[in-house]
């Protein structure tokens, strides 16, 4: 079971003696001219000791610098050890972003387990204390934890909607928290502690993803997912020629509002009746004023707490003349 929890690490060192600890005893052996022993020892040598991608270690064991743990070099990679956590041997391109990001003192804290493939066989990951970090040949070694990752792991992983991290987080202010890039459709996810009380979804805690294609009526979508209470907000992006023929099709439209990102899996069939027939009403009253704007705005807002109403509701001029497609 993959796990992506965030990562509390300040509380698990407050909690750790903070008198350097020992791996558990077995004999040591002095390898290549290195000393190593306990838990680290065993890993080795159930990897093949010098046979094994590690080859010689290169260093005798040694404290981490905040006391938790002990690790040894090798000249293929390390082996991390903590009484929590056991003895896991880190390497390669995964090794390179955790050391990038800080080693056991980061997000990360200390791995887990040790290195896997994925089960797309494309990739690899290794699993910490304060999330995962994914590999591939062609995404490079990437982090993911926090609620992105758990948004993320709801779509199915890096074989899912979203495909492999190709970006590690990264602060955006437009949602006033962070973002992070994914493969699939060039697709990226988003959270935010709250963007403001003009902001609908994201009043408070929200995640989201978002994603650009090349259908003739839509260029982009926008989906927002409120924490509190599930509500979720999509953001169709017109193009000028959905601007002007979007209402010849609606089912058409439908499917190119969703060409660039997935339908929303908690969305009920009752929620997914109201919001096609809101964008339905939008691409109809898309009238445009002659300073080039649109009455509806540069966007089409679909919001899953709007009660699913009668067609004759939702586009009757007289009707709309009330509601403007935002019917309560």
């Amino acid at each position: 079971m993959r796990c992506l929890k965030a990562a509390a690490l300040a509380c698990a060192a407050a909690l750790t003696v903070l008198t350097v600890q020992a791996a558990p005893a077995s004999a040591d052996e002095t390898i290549c001219g290195h000393q190593v022993g306990g838990d680290i020892l065993a890993k080795y040598q159930s990897m093949g000791g010098q046979s094994s991608p590690l080859g010689c270690p290169t260093s005798d064991e040694l404290a981490t610098p905040n006391g938790r743990g002990r690790y040894n070099t090798f000249d293929g990679g390390s082996i991390y050890w903590t009484g929590t956590t056991g003895a896991h041997p880190v390497w390669g391109a995964i090794r390179d972003k955790w050391a990038a990001l800080g080693w056991e003192t980061s997000t990360l804290g200390f791995p887990v387990g040790d290195e896997l493939t994925n089960p797309d066989g494309q990739g690899q990951r290794q699993q910490f204390e304060g999330g995962t970090v994914y590999w591939s040949a062609t995404t490079g070694a990437h982090p993911v934890w926090g609620k992105i990752g758990e948004l993320w792991g709801q779509y199915g992983w890096e074989s899912g909607e979203f495909g492999y991290p190709t970006s590690d987080e990264y602060a955006d202010p437009d949602v006033k928290g962070v973002r992070q890039n994914f493969s699939a459709r060039h697709i990226s996810l988003f959270w935010s502690p709250g963007i403001g009380p003009d902001k609908g979804t994201c009043i408070g805690e929200c995640v989201g993803y978002e994603g650009t294609t090349d259908v003739p009526w839509v260029k982009q979508t926008k989906v927002w997912k409120a924490l509190r209470n599930g509500d979720i907000d999509v953001h169709v992006y017109p193009t000028d020629k959905g601007f002007d023929d979007a209402d010849t099709n609606y089912n058409t439209l439908w499917d190119q509002a969703w060409a660039a990102v997935p339908y929303p899996k908690s969305l009920t069939d009752s929620q997914g009746s109201s919001m096609y027939k809101q964008l339905s009403c939008h691409s109809r009253y898309a009238y445009q004023w002659p300073d080039g704007s649109h009455v509806t705005g540069d966007t089409w807002d679909l919001e899953s707490w709007r009660p699913d109403v009668s067609w004759d509701y939702a586009l009757n001029p007289l009707t709309v003349a009330f509601h403007q497609c935002n019917w309560t």
